[in-house]
């Protein structure tokens, strides 16, 4: 039973290996690859803080890697400080607009 588990433990680290040679990402892709959570992966999403593809016929959201690469190296600010403060921001902006 032993030598089960260590082959399941085995397989599912190869699956995480080969889910980072993706060239594209969803939302659950990318959070595993960057470690950011769901929420604050749909924040940057929200505020347009975040390179992802703009097909509007998938509603889905897509994520290049070699871009998410670039963008993470170029050391955005994604602190939940700094998340947080800009999302409030957008609300108040489109109340406004309303």
């Amino acid at each position: 039973m032993e030598e089960q588990e260590k082959v399941v433990d085995l397989l599912t680290d190869i699956k995480g290996l080969l889910a980072h040679n993706k060239k594209t990402f969803n939302v659950e892709d990318l959070a595993q690859y960057t470690g950011l959570s769901k929420s604050k992966i749909y924040k940057l999403t929200q505020l347009k803080l975040i390179p992802m593809g703009n097909n509007p016929h998938i509603r889905q959201k897509f994520f290049d890697k070699d871009t998410i690469d670039n963008w993470l190296l170029g050391e955005p600010d994604v602190s939940d400080e700094t998340l947080e403060h800009r999302f409030n921001k957008s609300l108040v902006i489109n109340k406004r607009k309303l």
